[in-house]
């Protein structure tokens, strides 16, 4: 990318691959030398991160020296293929000497996306929205956003984005449920959202003297970092996820990385696969990814079953104790599962059990409890959802393909 350029990709919004994830990290040009910046950007890229963030209107210095920096910084970035997005606020704007109607700076340093923390109210934000430089507005989903006046007055939605905050000081992040309920609204409009992840390396950086991590939603600051995304990817609506704070290591690049590159399932060979897809236009689009704790008694049979046979899916009539993978068992039911000990009277939530030989037409069903119930002989546990995996269970529909993979894995 050697331009600003944002309408580059917005030509391409139909296709499959731009209605993927989009993947950024955030960068701090007044905490960090501009050699680390440009080696954490090619690292990044390396990895499938084209965009970054960085927060303009906190960086304390001449007018001048600010432009000059972030000139050269977006310069960069678009070397490696990487979008920019540069968090301001109205008075940052002003001091700049940049008004709504003429963001030309803007386009003269090479942004793509205007990140705008707060509003100038509905006239200034149209007139930001038609600026003639293509240049895209990214406007704060964390504190509410009147989609409707904006949309009411013409404006090409394409230009339009969203994005939450982050929030260095710990307890004081979004409240996940609201979280969930404003990008619902959003989603209706079919308008991107963006959110914030958290690294865990040792000594990051960020705003404010950020030290506890920069999430969105408060109860993401201590989860691991790929949890995380899968928890957000998890919501069907959130499009961009962003890495807040700096800098990120390698290892957590390639666990996200891991978490995005798992295999779609196929379809082609298996008939029913094919008339269930036909019957739900969405069925297959959204992969959601368990992290098991894996019994210390699990068979070769039983690992083959959970986490080879694919797809992994609940049909819609499942009841409240459970969530179940029925068609395991029209490969595995004629020869069964053997039945194998447990010492637990009753399964808990996050049990992952299989159906065994004790009940022959259902052996090889996969099964996930929901709530307690009776241990009766007819399933062996084979592995657990952690409290924090959990939470994922309550986002798999009818229309998801569940991918267990070994916590202790790789």
């Amino acid at each position: 990318m050697t331009k600003s350029s944002y309408n580059d990709m917005i030509d391409y919004r139909e296709t499959e691959e731009y209605k993927m994830v989009q993947l950024g990290v955030s960068v701090y040009p007044d905490l960090s030398p501009i050699e680390e910046i440009e080696a954490y950007l090619k690292l990044a890229s390396q990895y499938g991160f084209t965009r970054v963030f960085s927060s303009m209107f906190s960086v304390e210095d001449t007018n001048e020296n600010i432009i000059k920096y972030f000139k050269e910084f977006i310069d960069i970035a678009h070397r490696y293929g990487i979008q920019v997005s540069l968090d301001v606020n109205p008075m940052f704007l002003k001091k700049l000497g940049v008004t709504p109607d003429d963001i030309s700076l803007f386009h003269e340093i090479g942004c793509d996306i205007i990140r705008m923390d707060m509003s100038y109210g509905l006239e200034g934000d149209l007139q930001l929205l038609k600026n003639p430089y293509g240049i895209a507005i990214e406007f704060n989903a964390s504190v509410g956003l009147d989609l409707e006046s904006l949309l009411a007055n013409g404006v090409d939605k394409e230009r339009i984005l969203t994005c939450h905050n982050f929030y260095p000081q710990r307890y004081t992040a979004v409240k996940w449920q609201d979280f969930l309920n404003i990008n619902e609204h959003i989603a209706k409009y079919g308008i991107r959202i963006g959110a914030f992840i958290s690294s865990h390396a040792p000594n990051t950086h960020g705003v404010w003297d950020a030290k506890y991590g920069l999430p969105t939603c408060e109860i993401h600051r201590d989860m691991p970092i790929d949890l995380q995304l899968r928890h957000i990817l998890a919501t069907k609506n959130v499009t961009d996820i962003l890495i807040g704070n700096a800098y990120a290591t390698e290892e957590e690049f390639k666990v996200i990385r891991k978490v995005l590159d798992t295999p779609p399932a196929n379809f082609d060979d298996n008939p029913i696969m094919q008339m269930i897809a036909k019957m739900k236009p969405n069925f297959g689009k959204s992969q959601i990814v368990l992290k098991v704790d894996l019994d210390e008694g699990i068979t070769d049979l039983e690992k083959e079953i959970l986490m080879t046979y694919s797809p992994h899916f609940d049909i819609g009539d499942s009841s409240e104790w459970i969530i179940r993978s029925r068609f395991p068992r029209t490969k595995y039911s004629k020869d069964g599962v053997p039945v194998r000990p447990c010492a637990k009277d009753h399964f808990t939530k996050g049990d992952i059990l299989i159906v065994n030989n004790n009940y022959q037409h259902y052996s090889g069903e996969v099964q996930i409890a929901l709530m307690d119930m009776e241990n009766d002989g007819q399933r062996n546990l084979v592995g657990s959802l952690d409290k924090n995996e959990q939470r994922l269970l309550d986002f798999i529909t009818s229309e998801d393909i569940m991918v267990f993979v070994d916590k202790n894995s790789d």
